[in-house]
């Protein structure tokens, strides 16, 4: 085995890993280009190729976990390079949609998925003190993957309905090979004897520990699984009806329409809706080092009143036209959507493990599946009541429910190995485990 570097090198990798992983989510960006070239190829249709990465996405995530009790995570990470070149070889060659979806939707994918895995399950077992922390810094270079080279290729890739995305597409999927590829000199599982280090604060507290190690078999049979995977599901459709709508809903909100529109309000306008992006990314580092503070009620809570802010300061800044409280609205939009991730990772490793956490993750991960038709939700229900504050009051009462059922969650009657004295667990969750 070879010597361990500081545990923040695998974090850093980690990091530009899931930027480049990330990218599958800036479809919409990288496809206005094939949009042109083809014309006949509808916008249903060419959203389809995200809805198969985003399916794609969760079984190669579900996929890489079980590998990972089989086979080294190089390994792992050697499958994914190798499926984004060739996904985005064959993309780039596409002149039919059966090709873009192969390619792009399909293989990509599966390597996204798989890279994720990879990336979360083991550099995660280098912080076993710092669950929540990890997970918002993993998850924010995911989550801001899509933004970065999303603005990159924009900048390098006109959509004149010329080819030049077949050359951008082919470059993009080298890149990431090879990062991925280099990733697996870096990411492993840590010695059987290694342990954190000790900081000043941690003489104070014990360090946070699952509450015990369960399969996913019994997993299903937990409601706190359910009642976590409804919540994170409704929070999920919430953040992607806003994204999916918040061009949109800025121009209506500055009063702009795409006929009277010019270049300089639409750059103003792409860097307003860039701030969920960016400030997404923010909240997970935010709130993933929340749930190891004040623990996975506390932030549920926080994240879903935040969420809820954000939405009635969209209604205010669609009725009353006004530039700054917008901002403000998405700011915080993103704040609360950047919530859901890291809190997925670290309660799946809290309530049920790190045994089973490369399989258990995945599967609450799948409420993107279900999430996904939430901008297909939101376009529809504008199309029948042509009014966003519609759309937003929709996104409120998901929010809403969701936040209610976070209340209901509660951890095992009997845990193994709960630390009692971690002060993060000081909660309403600790407390009820108690008095049950």
């Amino acid at each position: 085995m070879k010597k361990p570097l500081n545990r923040w090198v695998y974090a850093i990798v980690g990091v530009i890993v899931l930027v480049f992983a990330g990218m599958v989510y800036a479809w919409t960006v990288l496809s206005a280009p094939i949009a042109a070239m083809y014309p006949e190829w509808t916008k249903a249709q060419l959203s389809l190729t995200f809805t198969l990465v985003m399916f794609c996405f969760c079984i190669g995530g579900f996929l890489g976990g079980v590998l990972s009790k089989r086979v080294k995570p190089w390994i792992i990470l050697l499958l994914s390079a190798v499926l984004f070149i060739l996904g985005f070889f064959i993309a780039s060659r596409a002149t039919s949609l059966i090709v873009l979806y192969i390619g792009f939707g399909v293989l990509a994918g599966f390597g996204s998925g798989f890279a994720y895995n990879a990336v979360m399950t083991f550099v995660g077992k280098w912080f076993p003190d710092r669950q929540g922390l990890i997970s918002g810094i993993l998850l924010m270079g995911f989550g801001i993957g899509a933004f970065i080279i999303g603005k990159v290729y924009t900048a390098l890739t006109p959509s004149d309905g010329g080819p030049a995305w077949r050359t951008s597409f082919l470059i993009l999927g080298i890149i990431t090979a090879v990062i991925v590829a280099a990733a697996m000199f870096f990411i492993y599982a840590p010695p059987v004897d290694w342990q954190a280090p000790v900081s000043k604060k941690a003489t104070a507290k014990k360090a946070v520990q699952s509450y015990e190690e369960i399969n996913t078999i019994t997993m299903f049979k937990r409601s706190s699984f359910w009642l976590f995977f409804i919540w994170a599901t409704f929070l999920s459709a919430a953040g992607l009806m806003v994204v999916s709508q918040g061009t949109p809903m800025a121009m209506e909100s500055m009063q702009i329409t795409a006929a009277n529109a010019t270049a300089a309000q639409m750059g103003s306008i792409a860097t307003i809706v860039g701030l969920i992006s960016i400030f997404n990314g923010v909240g997970r580092i935010i709130f993933g080092a929340l749930f190891d503070k004040i623990g996975r009620f506390w932030t549920m809570l926080l994240g879903g009143i935040v969420f809820i802010v954000a939405m009635l300061l969209v209604i205010w800044a669609l009725k009353g036209h006004s530039q700054v409280i917008l901002v403000i609205a998405y700011i915080a939009s993103g704040m609360g959507y950047g919530c859901v991730t890291p809190t997925n990772s670290a309660f799946a490793s809290k309530f049920y493990g790190m045994k089973n956490y490369p399989v258990n993750l995945p599967i609450i991960n799948m409420n993107l599946l279900i999430a996904s038709f939430g901008s297909t939700i939101a376009g529809a229900v504008y199309d029948s009541t042509g009014s966003y504050v519609t759309v937003i009051i929709l996104v409120i009462a998901l929010l809403v429910v969701g936040t209610i059922l976070s209340f209901f969650i509660r951890p095992p009657k009997h845990p193994q190995g709960l630390e009692t004295e971690t002060v993060a667990e000081e909660t309403p969750d600790a407390q009820a485990a108690a008095q049950e």
